[in-house]
């Protein structure tokens, strides 16, 4: 544990110690009101993890409130940070600090809110350490790099007593809310499958020689728990997410939102029976490592769940390029954004229109508010169980082999609606110019599921990528250390 960490454990048991006295022995208790606004002139002090990316938005988020203070500003490239750090002073009129280490940040007592943007590996230790040191926190999707951070990171905010809102902001969106509402209480009938779609198209990184760090980069830091690699620019800023040390290629990228708006509108709450993937990174070779083009099937027994990404040109599946769609008894539902949608009944007529932004940070910041979890939107479980659902299909995708068409298509089995998924895949790679009978589609294996325990059954080689070897100091801790 890192030494903030130690002080901040030390700190709260005292704490929870003396209240005991006088609440009960047993009783659990958390220092929930310590550093919060104690009237509206007051501010939240906020810190910002990751200033690249998505962690402008974080900083348009923050400086969009009254009741927020952005405090510090934290990026392992000091050319960025430094960066939006006068960006910051500008806007907000007062400069905020800025560091690469995010210790430097949990260090500091009068820190309430944190926010987390970084690449996808440092999210669940970011989120830990932070909730560790006393911290609120708004974490980006997927809110972990593997199966079993996300549930150290529910375990540790349920054991802290912070609220830890998922960056999934669909969640929030009035628009989706309601066709959600309108897909449970029966509007299209009996809902038993549910396809996510993440058509973005995505062109060759290339290919990038090795090269000293640039200056001003704290290589270190931005490796964290991660194994060390040589720098090439095709492994930093932004193109981590298609190399699997750091990222999770576009099903936990963009995908990650489609994933969550499918679990939630079939209304699972587990990780399932099995999962198959099947998929390659077609039509270019480059540095990248994630498949490009990637169909993952869940089955939940009486339920099923599609996701399909194809990263090269296609047409959209009922409108949906990036969405959702939900088939009914009675009709289906067709999500084409984060919070537009319309129902339509089995002839294909318009029934319904679904619209409406919403405010996923000042979410967040009613809950820190109320000090209830219950209160968020997207709140750190289904997060977790989301982002799982996208590495449970990573997991199958890469324990896989390359096999002949013919071949797959009798692997995956003979549901309608899961060869539905493999004849328009092979359609895809036909009009992309992609011969699959040279460049074979790469078939994982089906891996049965132990909902209970969140790990897989007689399968060792996938068992262990429910986990990784962490780089010290930079280790998430296990369940028993939690």
């Amino acid at each position: 544990m890192p030494d903030f960490s130690r002080r901040r454990f030390l700190e709260q048991s005292m704490f929870a110690a003396t209240a005991a006295l006088t609440t009960g022995a047993g009783q659990h208790v958390v220092a929930a009101e310590e550093a919060r606004p104690a009237s509206p002139n007051e501010k939240y002090s906020v810190a910002i993890i990751g200033t690249n990316g998505r962690g402008r938005s974080h900083i348009g988020f923050a400086l969009g409130k009254s009741n927020c203070e952005i405090t510090y500003l934290c990026d392992p490239d000091s050319n960025v940070g430094h960066r939006r750090a006068e960006s910051v002073t500008e806007k907000q009129g007062k400069a905020p600090k800025f560091v690469q280490d995010m210790r430097r940040v949990f260090d500091d007592k009068s820190v309430d809110i944190v926010t987390i943007a970084t690449q996808n590996h440092w999210h669940a230790l970011a989120a830990i350490w932070a909730m560790q040191a006393g911290k609120d926190v708004y974490v980006e999707k997927p809110v972990s790099h593997n199966v079993s951070e996300g549930r150290r990171i529910v375990q540790v905010a349920r054991k802290e007593g912070r609220v830890c809102q998922t960056g999934t902001q669909i969640r929030s969106m009035r628009g989706t809310q309601e066709a959600i509402q309108f897909v449970q209480s029966g509007g299209i009938g009996e809902v038993k499958l549910a396809r996510g779609t993440c058509y973005k198209r995505r062109n060759s990184i290339g290919h990038a020689s090795e090269r000293d760090v640039p200056k001003g980069v704290d290589y270190n830091l931005w490796l964290g728990p991660a194994p060390v690699r040589p720098f090439t620019k095709n492994r930093f800023h932004y193109n981590w997410h298609w190399n699997w040390a750091y990222g999770n290629g576009d099903l936990g990228n963009q995908g990650i939102h489609q994933m969550d708006v499918a679990r939630w509108g079939l209304g699972l709450e587990d990780l399932g029976q099995s999962v198959t993937a099947y998929g390659g990174r077609f039509g270019y070779k480059d540095d990248g490592e994630t498949p490009n083009t990637l169909v993952s099937m869940h089955d939940f027994g009486d339920k099923m769940l599609i996701f399909e990404v194809r990263g090269l040109k296609t047409d959209s599946l009922r409108g949906a390029n990036v969405g959702n769609i939900f088939y009914g008894s009675e009709g289906y539902v067709v999500m084409t954004g984060y919070s537009t949608g319309a129902a339509f009944d089995l002839d294909g007529n318009m029934t319904k229109k679904f619209e409406g932004g919403g405010d996923h940070f000042g979410n967040f910041l009613d809950a820190v508010g109320s000090r209830k979890h219950e209160d968020l939107n997207a709140d750190i479980l289904k997060g977790h169980l989301s982002s799982a659902l996208c590495h449970l299909g990573n997991t199958s995708f890469r324990l896989g082999k390359e096999v002949q068409t013919d071949a797959a298509a009798e692997m995956i089995g003979t549901d309608g609606e899961v060869q539905d998924s493999f004849q328009r895949f092979r359609d895809h790679m036909a009009n992309n110019s992609v011969d699959l009978s040279v460049d074979h589609v790469h078939m994982g294996p089906k891996l049965l599921i132990d909902t209970a325990n969140e790990g897989f059954i007689d399968n060792g080689e996938a068992s262990a990528m429910l986990t990784r070897d962490y780089r010290k100091p930079f280790v998430v801790p296990s369940e028993s250390e939690v």
